[in-house]
């Protein structure tokens, strides 16, 4: 693989880090956006197999096989630059974001409101036309119930280590369902800021059962996402679009601490121009990865020409 398509993809998993540390926005819409969604959901598939054959196989003697053979359909060349890109891009965004978002709330919603948006096209083109009613009704739904979560009030919790864990857990599934935002999953609970604290003060011990959590909830649900893109490929993209359209409100700039919505009101004209920087952002990502997938095609089309001209 090329060293530019490396680098790119390094700067993609450091995108989806920054979006795991901001509330509102889900690394899953990212890596939807950024066109790595389902090579990356059908790694993490075969990766949970591979373990879970391990983990059963090898007591009973029945060696490695069929762990190696999970493994090698994992997309390493793509997982791996990611994988190194998320680390940098999630510390970054923890040391930085946390300030912007306290001192300029309604500016910082603004920008994220129009990146989200922007990313809702990416998986309602992915449906394709037409569209069935009962996806119409699937979108419906998903919308509303985002809608009505990103609206509950905040709570606190103590950081108990068995309550880090199941949170980390739930959290974790944003990473892999665009529209749900597992940073707002932990604001909610009132995690966001012990866990930001964690990763800031390098507090091993917190982030160690946080990280537990994360492959558990990972292990339970990223298979059946693999299967629901297999089996449910059109119906699972309706809901991601729906969920996408109704966590919008989490990112509506003008906003109570209770959540509360209002209408439009102070820095009006700054915060409208953030908004475009947003939709302008995403756009220019859109655009950019279908050049590369149509230049891919190209590519892959002339090798396959010249080897038939030359005999």
């Amino acid at each position: 693989m090329a060293l530019g398509q490396r680098v790119g993809d390094g700067l993609r998993g450091a995108a989806i880090g920054v979006a795991e540390a901001v509330p509102g926005i889900s690394g899953g819409t990212i890596a939807l956006v950024t066109g790595v969604y389902e090579r990356l959901i059908a790694s993490a598939g075969h990766v949970v197999s591979a373990a879970r054959y391990a983990a059963s196989d090898v007591p009973r003697g029945r060696g490695w096989t069929r762990t190696q053979h999970q493994l090698r359909q994992v997309h390493w060349d793509l997982v791996v630059p990611l994988l190194i890109g998320m680390l940098p891009g999630l510390l970054i965004a923890a040391k930085t974001l946390e300030p912007l978002l306290t001192g300029y709330p309604e500016h910082t919603r603004g920008l994220f409101l129009g990146l989200v948006l922007a990313s809702v096209l990416v998986p309602i083109s992915m449906v394709g036309a037409p569209w069935r009613r009962v996806e119409i009704v699937a979108l419906a739904l998903a919308a509303v119930a985002a809608f009505a979560l990103t609206g509950l009030p905040q709570a606190t919790l103590d950081p108990h280590p068995m309550i880090v864990l199941v949170a980390a857990a739930v959290a974790v599934c944003a990473l892999v369902m665009p529209g749900v935002s597992g940073s707002f999953l932990l604001l909610t609970v009132g995690l966001y800021e012990p866990t930001i604290t964690a990763l800031n003060d390098r507090d091993f011990g917190y982030l160690a059962i946080f990280a537990t959590g994360m492959v558990i909830g990972l292990s339970l649900f990223v298979k059946f996402l693999q299967w629901l893109l297999e089996q449910h490929r059109r119906m699972t993209l309706a809901v991601m679009s729906g969920a996408l359209l109704g966590s919008l409100r989490a990112l509506w700039p003008w906003q109570s601490e209770e959540r509360d919505l209002h209408a439009p009101g102070d820095n009006l004209l700054p915060i409208v121009a953030l908004f475009l920087v947003g939709v302008a952002v995403v756009t220019a990502m859109v655009i950019a990865e279908r050049r590369r997938l149509r230049r891919a095609a190209q590519d892959v089309t002339e090798q396959a020409y010249e080897p038939t001209h030359v005999r």
